[in-house]
């Protein structure tokens, strides 16, 4: 894996913020043997633009909230509500809504490149306690 520390960092922190706000199918690609400009792309989709901008704002303020503070350097498709890019140049947070997902396919276009690991921490915590009680 290429990916730095702090784009791990970055991918996981965006990762969960995300899923909090119910995002679907979250993948974060290590795109960094591929491309120069960062090293990882984090992918969730959402079935309407309100909830795709939902998605989006709790990325930025999860990812204000860090210790080592970080905001988008760019940031387009806002007004749409469709497709969202934040670019905080370690990652590139792509959030779209589910249609423009499967059309566009980011996953399939960049399928040789290695997926970092991420388990939402809702499903990890409820999957421990349901180990637990049996």
């Amino acid at each position: 894996m290429t990916v730095s520390e702090r784009a791990h960092e970055l991918a996981i922190a965006a990762a969960q913020a995300a899923a909090d706000k119910k995002a679907q199918d979250i993948v974060i690609i290590d795109v960094g043997d591929q491309l120069a400009i960062t090293d990882a792309f984090l992918l969730a989709a959402a079935p309407n633009e309100r909830q795709v901008l939902a998605i989006v704002d709790a990325i930025e303020e999860r990812l204000l909230e860090l210790p080592e503070k970080a905001k988008p350097v760019r940031r387009e498709g806002e007004r749409g509500g469709r497709w969202v890019l934040l670019d905080y140049v370690d990652i590139v947070v792509h959030v779209q809504h589910t249609e423009e997902r499967e059309f566009y396919a980011l996953d399939r276009l960049w399928k040789d490149c290695p997926q970092i690991p991420f388990v939402d921490r809702d499903l990890a915590d409820s999957a421990a306690g349901t180990a637990s009680a049996e």
